[in-house]
């Protein structure tokens, strides 16, 4: 199985994956920055990961996926690119583990209103010149236009992603870009690096 099939196995089964102009924005972002180490909150079924691998032989990432049957759909599509040498995965809550090293990407993808707390318990695995990198800040377009939301729940979802949009913007650690790219991206920087 390809990129491409792997795109459209995970859009017939509504498996949310990174839209298309972010993952060229991520890919785009790492050579650049010559980044080398990969922290991944949120594998799904793998294909950020494996993008982010095909960068470079060189880079290294460390994903994490909760979801068990999400986790082995990973691990079988990382093998199937002859990448498991360059991506290891992790079954677990991101919250509940901890995870040694330092990392010069760390890339949040993964459940929309504990990202405060992903960014809080993993900054200090970032090394001094790394970034933060997190993606659906735009929710479909939803942040913009909350009124339009019917659903409670999505209501309540989408205050909490406003409600990451404000922490980043006041962070006294790091300072934040904001993209309109592919569902809304931010890169995080420390402040002085």
């Amino acid at each position: 199985m390809g990129l491409i099939e792997l795109e459209n196995y995970a859009k017939e089964r509504d498996i949310p994956i990174m839209q298309k102009e972010g993952i060229e924005f991520l890919k785009e972002y790492i050579k650049k920055n010559k980044v080398q180490n990969i922290l991944e909150i949120g594998a799904a079924i793998g294909y950020s990961a494996i993008q982010m691998a095909l960068v470079d032989q060189n880079v290294r990432v460390t994903t994490i996926e909760r979801d068990y049957p999400r986790y082995l759909e990973a691990v079988k599509n990382i093998h199937n690119f002859n990448l498991d040498k360059n991506i290891r995965i992790i079954n677990a809550d991101a919250l509940d583990i901890d995870i040694e090293g330092k990392f010069d990407l760390i890339f949040i993808d993964a459940a929309k209103a504990q990202y405060i707390k992903f960014f809080e318990k993993y900054k200090n695995n970032l090394t001094d010149c790394g970034s933060i990198i997190s993606d659906n800040l735009n929710f479909h377009g939803l942040t913009q236009n909350p009124e339009e939301i019917k659903s409670k729940n999505l209501r309540a979802l989408v205050r909490k992603i406003n409600k990451y949009r404000d922490f980043l913007k006041s962070n006294e650690e790091f300072t934040t870009e904001f993209y309109n790219i592919g569902d809304g991206i931010t890169v995080s920087r420390r402040k002085g690096a």
